[in-house]
Protein backbone atom coordinates (compact mmCIF):
# COMPACT_ATOMS: atom_id res chain seq x y z
CA UNK A 1 0.00 0.00 0.00
CA UNK A 2 0.92 3.51 -0.84
CA UNK A 3 0.23 6.97 0.21
CA UNK A 4 -0.93 7.95 -3.58
CA UNK A 5 -1.89 11.51 -2.19
CA UNK A 6 1.10 12.76 -2.09
CA UNK A 7 3.05 15.70 -3.78
CA UNK A 8 6.46 13.36 -3.11
CA UNK A 9 4.36 10.24 -5.05
CA UNK A 10 3.41 12.66 -8.23
CA UNK A 11 -0.12 13.79 -6.64
CA UNK A 12 -1.24 17.54 -7.65
CA UNK A 13 -4.44 19.14 -6.55
CA UNK A 14 -5.89 20.70 -9.90
CA UNK A 15 -8.16 22.52 -9.16
CA UNK A 16 -9.43 24.22 -5.16
CA UNK A 17 -12.25 26.29 -5.02
CA UNK A 18 -10.47 28.55 -2.82
CA UNK A 19 -7.06 30.23 -2.88
CA UNK A 20 -5.17 31.91 -0.08
CA UNK A 21 -1.37 32.25 -0.91
CA UNK A 22 -0.30 31.79 2.60
CA UNK A 23 -2.74 28.55 2.64
CA UNK A 24 -2.18 26.83 -0.48
CA UNK A 25 -4.51 24.19 -1.68
CA UNK A 26 -0.73 22.64 -2.24
CA UNK A 27 -0.42 22.11 1.55
CA UNK A 28 -2.99 19.16 1.43
CA UNK A 29 -1.50 16.72 0.13
CA UNK A 30 2.56 17.74 1.72
CA UNK A 31 2.45 14.87 4.31
CA UNK A 32 2.20 17.38 6.78
CA UNK A 33 -0.48 18.06 9.46
CA UNK A 34 1.02 21.44 10.36
CA UNK A 35 -0.16 23.13 6.94
CA UNK A 36 -3.08 23.81 5.68
CA UNK A 37 -5.57 25.03 2.43
CA UNK A 38 -7.83 27.25 3.71
CA UNK A 39 -11.43 28.27 2.59
CA UNK A 40 -13.22 31.46 1.69
CA UNK A 41 -16.13 30.99 4.08
CA UNK A 42 -19.03 29.89 1.39
CA UNK A 43 -20.13 26.39 0.05
CA UNK A 44 -19.43 24.08 -1.31
CA UNK A 45 -15.82 23.88 -1.53
CA UNK A 46 -14.01 21.60 -3.53
CA UNK A 47 -10.70 20.29 -4.56
CA UNK A 48 -9.83 17.48 -7.14
CA UNK A 49 -6.37 15.50 -6.29
CA UNK A 50 -4.73 14.04 -9.87
CA UNK A 51 -2.90 11.09 -9.08
CA UNK A 52 0.23 10.11 -10.83
CA UNK A 53 -0.93 6.64 -11.63
CA UNK A 54 -4.00 5.04 -11.58
CA UNK A 55 -5.12 3.72 -8.06
CA UNK A 56 -7.32 1.45 -6.64
CA UNK A 57 -7.87 2.88 -3.53
CA UNK A 58 -9.00 0.91 -0.36
CA UNK A 59 -8.65 3.83 2.51
CA UNK A 60 -9.07 8.11 2.18
CA UNK A 61 -8.12 9.63 5.65
CA UNK A 62 -9.02 13.17 5.51
CA UNK A 63 -7.70 15.49 8.93
CA UNK A 64 -9.34 18.80 8.89
CA UNK A 65 -11.27 21.64 10.75
CA UNK A 66 -14.93 22.50 10.63
CA UNK A 67 -16.04 20.03 8.08
CA UNK A 68 -19.77 19.08 8.13
CA UNK A 69 -20.64 17.02 5.19
CA UNK A 70 -18.01 15.68 2.65
CA UNK A 71 -19.26 14.36 -0.48
CA UNK A 72 -16.36 12.07 -3.05
CA UNK A 73 -16.50 11.66 -6.25
CA UNK A 74 -14.06 9.93 -8.61
CA UNK A 75 -12.92 10.02 -11.86
CA UNK A 76 -11.05 7.24 -13.89
CA UNK A 77 -10.79 9.62 -17.20
CA UNK A 78 -7.47 10.84 -18.28
CA UNK A 79 -8.92 14.09 -17.73
CA UNK A 80 -10.78 15.77 -14.42
CA UNK A 81 -14.07 14.41 -16.36
CA UNK A 82 -16.92 12.14 -16.06
CA UNK A 83 -17.03 11.98 -12.14
CA UNK A 84 -18.74 9.45 -10.09
CA UNK A 85 -20.56 9.66 -6.84
CA UNK A 86 -18.76 7.33 -4.13
CA UNK A 87 -19.74 8.39 -0.72
CA UNK A 88 -21.26 11.21 1.38
CA UNK A 89 -20.02 11.47 4.60
CA UNK A 90 -21.13 13.58 7.71
CA UNK A 91 -18.40 14.38 10.29
CA UNK A 92 -18.65 14.98 13.82
CA UNK A 93 -17.64 18.52 15.52
CA UNK A 94 -14.50 18.52 17.19
CA UNK A 95 -13.89 21.62 19.18
CA UNK A 96 -10.35 22.90 19.36
CA UNK A 97 -8.81 18.77 17.62
CA UNK A 98 -8.34 17.93 14.26
CA UNK A 99 -11.20 16.30 12.86
CA UNK A 100 -9.21 12.63 11.48
CA UNK A 101 -11.86 10.41 9.31
CA UNK A 102 -11.04 7.28 7.69
CA UNK A 103 -13.56 6.73 4.94
CA UNK A 104 -12.99 2.95 3.33
CA UNK A 105 -12.93 2.69 -0.53
CA UNK A 106 -14.01 -1.15 -1.92
CA UNK A 107 -11.35 -1.14 -4.58
CA UNK A 108 -12.57 2.06 -6.15
CA UNK A 109 -10.33 2.37 -9.36
CA UNK A 110 -9.22 6.20 -9.77
CA UNK A 111 -7.03 8.56 -11.77
CA UNK A 112 -8.66 11.92 -10.07
CA UNK A 113 -10.99 12.23 -6.69
CA UNK A 114 -12.90 15.03 -6.33
CA UNK A 115 -13.58 16.10 -2.23
CA UNK A 116 -16.80 18.70 -2.11
CA UNK A 117 -17.23 20.14 1.45
CA UNK A 118 -20.74 20.68 1.22
CA UNK A 119 -21.00 22.77 4.65
CA UNK A 120 -19.32 23.11 7.90
CA UNK A 121 -19.44 24.09 10.92
CA UNK A 122 -18.61 27.26 10.56
CA UNK A 123 -17.83 29.78 8.01
CA UNK A 124 -14.72 28.38 7.28
CA UNK A 125 -13.10 25.01 7.04
CA UNK A 126 -9.33 24.24 6.93
CA UNK A 127 -8.26 20.66 5.20
CA UNK A 128 -4.58 20.02 6.52
CA UNK A 129 -3.75 16.59 4.95
CA UNK A 130 -5.34 13.98 2.92
CA UNK A 131 -3.99 10.34 3.24
CA UNK A 132 -5.49 7.81 -0.06
CA UNK A 133 -4.05 4.13 0.44
CA UNK A 134 -4.19 2.07 -2.29
CA UNK A 135 -2.12 -0.03 -4.68
CA UNK A 136 -0.84 2.28 -7.73
CA UNK A 137 -1.48 0.59 -11.24
CA UNK A 138 0.87 1.84 -14.45
CA UNK A 139 -2.01 0.14 -16.71
CA UNK A 140 -5.83 0.30 -16.49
Amino acid sequence: MIDAALNSSGAQVILATSNDENYPPENIIDGSSETFWVSTGMFPQEFIIRFSNPVKVSLVTLQCYNVKHLKIEKSASNEAADFEAVIEKEFEHTEGQLQSNDIAFSGTRATHLKFIIQSGYDHFVSVHRVMVEGTSESHM
